[in-house]
């Protein structure tokens, strides 16, 4: 499938930052393949569309409540079982792609205990049990900024990739 973002909405979010620069692209590739991200829409788009929005997905779970809420919230085989990581360094972004391989390590080893249902207060107690994620989301935090200027310049640099340019509009 063909996404199609703006010349003028480009130009106008870049001057707004990288931050608004990125949202064009995740904001249509979510419009084309719903809220969710499924099985029946992963071939909608391509695999640096889909490092885009799971970079995107990745912040917005890590930034509202770390690792245990985005494995709980059902993305952690989105995250550490696709090429993310692998892609995240191809753009640039090696530290961030090495603190999701250090992150894959102990969700493939307690990936049931992760997954599974929990209660509310089950689902507080795991940022107990696994507090070994609280040092990986610090480094995040540190990094996050520097990562997310490499994978806008990245994406600049690479924008066929991402999406097709309107020159018109």
């Amino acid at each position: 499938m063909d996404i199609v973002v703006k010349e003028s909405d480009l130009i106008k979010a870049s001057e707004q930052g990288v931050d608004e620069f990125l949202k064009v692209f995740v904001d249509k590739y979510k419009s084309t393949v719903g809220a969710e991200v499924s099985a029946g829409t992963m071939s909608e788009l391509n695999a640096y569309q889909h490092t885009l929005l799971a970079y995107d997905l990745f912040r917005e779970q890590i930034n509202e409540g770390g690792f245990v809420q985005l494995i709980q919230n059902g993305y952690g085989g989105y995250i550490f079982h696709n090429p993310f990581a692998k892609s995240l360094k191809l753009f640039g972004a090696v530290k961030l792609g090495k603190l999701i391989y250090a992150a894959k390590e102990v969700y493939d080893q307690h990936k049931d205990e992760l997954e599974k249902e929990t209660t509310e207060e089950e689902f507080y107690s795991m940022y107990v049990d696994f507090e070994v994620f609280d040092e990986m989301e610090e480094q995040f935090f540190e990094i996050e900024e520097e990562s997310t200027n490499i994978i806008a310049t990245y994406v600049d640099e690479h924008i066929e990739l991402f999406a097709t340019v309107d020159k018109e509009n």
